[in-house]
């Protein structure tokens, strides 16, 4: 059985009857979406949404500064005078 990444839960059934309730319930938490029995989407407050777009592009500036870093042998020394 899959696991269950939120403190609540709630059908589609659920979510379709009352959205603002179901929210309202879960107090700026995650809710797990379960379709037959398996989570298949989560409801997450938008704040918390954008932070993790914000940590994810993050994640991959850094794997961006790491892939340039390994490059810097190849790097092309000029001082400023020649700019």
């Amino acid at each position: 059985m899959q696991q269950i990444l939120a403190p609540f839960s709630a059908t589609i059934s659920e979510l379709k009857k009352n959205p603002t309730a179901l929210l309202n319930q879960a107090q700026g938490e995650a809710i797990a979406i379960i379709n037959h029995n398996l989570p298949t989407a989560y409801l997450v407050p938008a704040d918390v949404y954008e932070q993790l777009l914000e940590t994810l592009e993050n994640y991959e500036l850094g794997q961006i500064v790491k892939e340039r870093q390994a490059e810097k042998h190849l790097a092309i020394e000029v001082s400023l005078d020649d700019l």
